[in-house]
């Protein structure tokens, strides 16, 4: 008699990410305490009685960040309606979407880490905030849950990527392996990681070069000796630079396409983007 109980098709570990969906809410927050971290990345914490009730499961979450008006301080914010936001009569302010870098519910915090690219609206809000300052958090929406199973982990990002690869570090148990390959302007601009998993971390430098001009990621993934195994490939940065690193995960390192993950974070010449290179 043949016993199919320990046949590979019942022990293959679940590698299928799930979608959750999460009550859209809205909420007025206060800034308590505003940290330089490194030249280009500022910390802000965020606290008040709004954050109860936030969630954010999904490593790579974004929520939606409002701005006060730059010449009135006045924070205007939507209602949730059944087909989304409602924005009062008197418009819309400037928003722009983050990652939440960490929860503490029992604390009642919620911070945000800013990358300093260029001074627009956010990056100016930022270097001036100081506690006591309001600003509007909505969402996140929903939240893309992958699971941990895997030989190893690849994870690639520019400056904007590193709450979301923080927080992935964070979570992975201590049997998994990571390799990190991040993009920052120089030694200067690196941080350190908090983890469990077995981590090998290549830190690449721009060096001056405008970011989302610099080729050093691409060359740099390019270079690499990648381990063997299944791997889930996770990749945020410029949208050109995103897309570019995935066609070469799929096409030259044998990456398989539903298990890589490419967000263009931003893009160059454009505002508030946020693209998705999946298949």
């Amino acid at each position: 008699m043949t016993d199919f109980s320990t046949s590979s098709a019942s022990t293959a570990p679940d590698r299928t990410p799930r979608r959750v969906r999460h009550d859209l809410r809205f909420r007025q927050l206060t800034v308590k305490s505003a940290q330089r971290v490194t030249p280009h990345l500022i910390r802000i914490t965020l606290t008040g009685d709004d954050l109860a009730g936030f969630t954010s499961p999904g490593f790579d979450d974004h929520a939606k960040i409002f701005f006060p008006d730059a010449t009135t301080g006045k924070l205007t914010l939507p209602t949730a309606g059944p087909e989304g936001p409602v924005w009062p009569a008197s418009g819309r302010p400037t928003m722009r979407d983050y990652t939440p870098r960490r929860h503490d519910a029992k604390a009642g915090t919620l911070e945000i880490d800013f990358a300093l690219h260029e001074a627009g609206p956010a990056t100016q809000w930022a270097e001036q905030a100081k506690p006591g300052d309001v600003v509007g958090v909505g969402g996140p929406r929903g939240s893309f849950i992958v699971p941990t199973e895997f030989d190893w982990h690849l994870l690639i990002g520019d400056d904007t990527a590193l709450p979301a690869i923080s927080r992935r570090l964070a979570e992975l148990p201590a049997s998994s392996r990571a390799v990190v390959l991040a993009e920052v302007d120089s030694e200067a601009d690196e941080i350190p990681f908090d983890t469990q998993a077995e981590l090998t971390l290549k830190w690449v430098h721009r060096r001056g070069t405008e970011p989302g001009l610099s080729p050093v990621l691409l060359d740099a993934l390019k270079a690499m000796q990648l381990p063997a195994g299944d791997f889930h490939a996770w990749v945020g940065c410029e949208s050109a630079i995103a897309k570019a690193l995935r066609a070469h995960l799929v096409g030259e390192r044998g990456a398989n396409p539903k298990w890589t993950r490419a967000s263009g974070y931003w893009r160059r010449g454009a505002v508030a983007t946020h693209d998705t290179h999946d298949e």
